[in-house]
């Protein structure tokens, strides 16, 4: 499955209709769902709890449907959206990460 596929499939379940209310659905649930993916984490860090790795992966198949949900909102698709992250990463990291580069950004480099 690619990631046009899969945004195709996820719209299947998504309840909303209009372009506002995807974007504000897809804003709100990634909110939610890094909430659970962070309370998985912290129950690991300092609650003495197992890394709960399948549910860290059910949690992260969460946040990608919301991103698909925002992108379709957006009128995007992810393949789109990820084109575009790898092309402005390329622009900003041209032989990799570089921390004076991160620190040093160029004008106009969000």
């Amino acid at each position: 499955m690619n990631l046009n596929e899969y945004q195709q499939a996820a719209q299947r379940t998504a309840s909303t209709k209009t372009t506002d209310d995807k974007i504000l659905n897809g804003i709100m649930g990634m909110c939610g769902e890094i909430g659970e993916v962070t309370d998985i984490l912290k129950k690991y860090l300092f609650q003495g709890h197992e890394f709960d790795r399948e549910k860290m992966i059910k949690e992260c198949g969460d946040v990608i449907w919301y991103v698909a949900e925002l992108a379709a909102g957006l009128g995007m698709t992810l393949e789109d959206v990820c084109q575009l992250n790898v092309d402005k990463l390329r622009r900003r990291y041209p032989d990799g990460f570089d921390p004076e580069r991160s620190m040093h950004r160029e004008e106009g480099d969000v």
